[in-house]
């Protein structure tokens, strides 16, 4: 059975997506699994890194994103839907050639109206809307050892879906006061959410990102959530993600070598193999 996993947090600019899918393409290259990316994020940033914008656009103009998945429930247009899951699934998507067995649900800019119409008129979710990704996915999760959903920075709708579906979640987040502030309020909502929908979502870890060693907010920040992680029963990931150039042009969709070639030479890919290797210890222990 696949392990599924969200990545979340209400604040954007954190390096989500980024972290979702250096893990997706380190796990498959440097340890064999198979990984399918669920991109429920309506700026299609997973999307874009993944499979360049051009092939998104041709996705998204033939109804074959996720947005059809959705855009089916509030706009029944046949019988059946006009999601085909086999069709939107993209198959071998990294731009890095050493890497394989990396797959993709994408997403799309449409989301963005859509995922509002998900809500009842009076605001509250319709129970039977919070199954709509789960039905696809557990038609083709047992063909991966690993599902990672990149979820908007929001507990709309479509965050709600990816949470459904998951066993746990992480969170990054830049050690600083902003990007930590709601961390709290999050775990209490994926809790009830939990709790309502009879399942258990437990939080796997904070994975701390953009990490500037020279800057002291950064470093007294990480250190505090380590130490009040371990009070809150949280697990802070010891690999500590750091802000580099090399990094964020990673996201560029180019013709890359090697994972190193796209994540950086100095330390930034070692961080993020790091966090892989202790991400895929906590999630099969458990």
């Amino acid at each position: 059975m696949a392990h599924i996993v969200s990545t979340i947090n209400l604040k954007g600019g954190v390096g989500k997506t980024t972290i979702t899918a250096a893990l997706a393409e380190i796990m498959a290259a440097d340890h064999g699994k198979r990984v399918l990316l669920v991109d429920l994020d309506p700026q299609t940033n997973l999307t874009v890194y993944m499979i360049g914008e051009a092939h998104w656009k041709d996705l998204n103009d033939s109804d074959r994103t996720l947005a059809t998945l959705f855009r089916d429930a509030v706009e029944p247009r046949s019988a059946g839907g006009l999601f085909d899951i086999d069709a939107a699934l993209q198959r071998d998507v990294s731009p890095v050639r050493t890497v394989t067995q990396v797959d993709l649900l994408a997403s799309s800019l449409d989301l963005i109206d859509i995922q509002d119409r998900l809500l009842a008129p009076s605001g509250e979710f319709l129970h039977d809307r919070v199954e709509l990704l789960a039905r696809q996915i557990e038609k083709i999760s047992g063909n991966y050892d690993y599902v990672l959903v990149d979820c908007p920075p929001n507990l709309s709708m479509l965050t709600l879906n990816g949470l459904r579906i998951s066993h746990g979640y992480i969170i990054p987040t830049v050690p600083d006061f902003m990007s930590t502030y709601g961390i709290t309020q999050v775990r209490s909502r994926i809790a009830k959410f939990a709790t309502d929908v009879g399942v258990d979502i437990p939080a796997i870890g904070l994975v701390i990102s953009k990490y500037r060693s020279e800057v002291t907010l950064h470093q007294q920040m990480a250190d505090y959530l380590q130490r009040t992680g371990q009070d809150d029963g949280l697990h802070v990931f010891g690999s500590r993600i750091p802000e580099s150039g090399d990094i964020a042009a990673a996201a560029e969709f180019n013709d890359w070598g090697t994972l190193r070639q796209r994540y950086g030479y100095k330390g930034q890919y070692d961080a993020l193999a790091a966090l892989t290797v202790e991400f895929m210890g906590l999630v099969e222990s458990s």
